[in-house]
């Protein structure tokens, strides 16, 4: 290799560096806003991994941003919009119109009602609306910056904030229901039942037992691993951790394990644990230990208690 080669090289490598510590700087704030454009923290996690994956393929291929915020912001965006038209279609819902025409400034009220909001009010939101609201009253960003994301202009980012917050302010004042609670299977109640039982005991090896051969681990923010030898040391960590607790629960109508700390065990968690099934043993674990900012504005309860 010569020595502009390894010039150009090192080259790269600073600037993916410099993307990283940037991305990992803007997590957070990716995963607020696209959790509050899709409805849900878990799918909001998912929106900001493939955000962040095309970021680096982009930098890898040697493009670099003027201004890594709105871009990121921007890819963020279009992977949400992505995601609401596979949902709206597996829906049978036909929202594409809606959806492709997303192309008094300051209001402290209104950014309290935005910030208070909960995910379900915010999805209530035509999408060109729930983006201006949460990009302006939730996350603070100006409207030059919400037209550098979203590359329009400033008329229709205030249209869309004005009638967003119209509507906020009409949900707000609204008397709020009680979501339904959703039928939870039975066998995988008791089965996570059985592993929150089991960690509390500390017995690791029992767990490590429920393992399929190709079960898969994602400690979110942090790394992934596949199979049953692998995943097996996933447990050693926490062997060597005594300050968790486990209860069972639900996070955003799905049957997980809430963590709290032994402090304030029947306290708010602070984070959870997402287990898959199959054929009676552990296929997958989702673990958001490392990623405590998806408590933000989520929609969980603890102590499932009966199911149908």
């Amino acid at each position: 290799m010569t020595g502009s080669q390894d010039q150009s090289v090192a080259a790269a490598e600073t600037r993916l560096r410099a993307f990283e510590r940037e991305a990992a700087g803007l997590r957070a704030k990716l995963h607020r806003y696209a959790s509050r454009m899709v409805g849900s923290v878990i799918d909001g996690e998912d929106i900001v991994q493939e955000a962040l994956a095309k970021g680096f393929v982009a930098i890898r291929n040697g493009d670099m941003p003027d201004k890594t915020e709105p871009w990121l912001f921007r890819i963020a965006h279009n992977a949400a919009l992505d995601f609401l038209r596979k949902r709206a279609r597996s829906r049978g819902r036909e929202s594409e119109v809606e959806l492709d025409t997303i192309a008094d400034e300051n209001s402290a009220l209104d950014a309290r009602i935005a910030t208070e909001a909960s995910l379900a009010e915010l999805m209530q939101l035509p999408p060109a609306q729930r983006c201006a609201v949460v990009l302006k009253d939730v996350l603070g960003h100006s409207l030059e910056e919400i037209g550098e994301i979203l590359e329009t202009s400033d008329t229709a980012i205030k249209g869309a904030l004005q009638r967003g917050r119209e509507s906020l302010r009409k949900l707000a004042a609204a008397p709020r229901m009680a979501s339904p609670r959703p039928a939870l299977d039975r066998q995988d109640m008791r089965r996570l039942g059985d592993y929150v039982a089991a960690f509390n005991a500390r017995d690791f090896d029992a767990l490590r037992g429920l393992l399929a051969e190709d079960v898969k681990l994602e400690l979110v923010n942090r790394l992934r691993a596949d199979g049953k030898e692998y995943v097996g040391n996933y447990f050693g960590r926490y062997a060597d951790e005594t300050h968790w607790h486990f209860t069972t629960g639900l996070v955003e109508g799905r049957a997980a394990i809430l963590v709290t700390g032994p402090d304030r065990p029947d306290g708010p968690p602070r984070y959870f644990i997402l287990i898959d099934w199959e054929n009676g043993r552990i296929a997958g674990i989702r673990d958001f230990l490392f990623a405590d900012y998806v408590m933000d504005g989520l929609d969980y309860s603890s102590h499932a208690g009966n199911v149908e």
